[in-house]
């Protein structure tokens, strides 16, 4: 397949594009600033571009099977993901290529609470809570477009760098926990799902998540 992925040098990001070289697919990774570039695989075709640009976008996305948007603002710049995602669905909108977005898990429910959000359950970090927001604001506006084949993946709870054991759950809008009550997935796995669902579309047009 042809992957172009924004945010590639980002934590998710770069894992998702060793992920997608590993299978064999041509990959378009994107940064924001070329100083980066040193940063990515050489094996991918390193762009320079802005995922709030629909016409960079649309120019990078041009020919391509898949986008992926792995972006995550600084902190204190969290509304930067929201124009982000707006500019990536309407620099494809009309296209034809399908959008996969990572995205967060503040809007998951926590089982067994009657529908609580992870972000308003008890003892939800401070300090988390704007970036979730901001999370919770793209799925919205994913939700409200029907124009493109979009497809939004929020992580586990915990999501930290760690080990590719190709091994993951799928849910739907339920935060996904193990035996012990823990929701986690590592980066690497996340990417697996992330890629998994790019081969192989299972989620058009809605939110779905991934965990142990």
């Amino acid at each position: 397949m042809r992957i172009t992925v924004f945010g590639a040098a980002g934590n998710v990001g770069r894992r998702v594009v060793a992920e997608a070289l590993a299978r064999g697919h041509q990959v378009t990774a994107v940064v924001r600033d070329p100083a980066r570039f040193p940063e990515l695989p050489s094996a991918a075709d390193a762009r320079a571009g802005n995922a709030a640009n629909a016409d960079d976008v649309a120019e990078l996305s041009a020919g391509q099977d898949v986008v992926i948007g792995a972006t995550r603002p600084a902190p204190g710049s969290e509304g930067e993901l929201v124009t982000a995602t707006r500019g990536l669905l309407a620099g494809l909108t009309g296209t034809g290529v399908r959008l996969l977005v990572v995205g967060g898990a503040g809007s998951l429910t926590v089982p067994g609470t009657g529908g609580v959000t992870v972000v308003d359950g008890p003892g939800f970090p401070a300090s988390w809570r704007p970036i979730a927001l901001a999370c919770n604001e793209q799925l919205a506006v994913c939700r409200a477009e029907t124009a493109v084949d979009w497809g939004y993946l929020s992580p586990s709870a915990l999501l930290e760098p760690g080990v590719r054991t190709g091994r993951y759950r799928l849910g739907t809008d339920e935060l996904l926990v193990d035996a012990k009550g823990d929701s986690a997935i590592s980066m690497e796995d996340l990417a697996v799902a992330l890629l998994d669902e790019a081969e192989r579309p299972r989620h058009h047009r809605t939110r779905f998540t991934a965990g142990y």
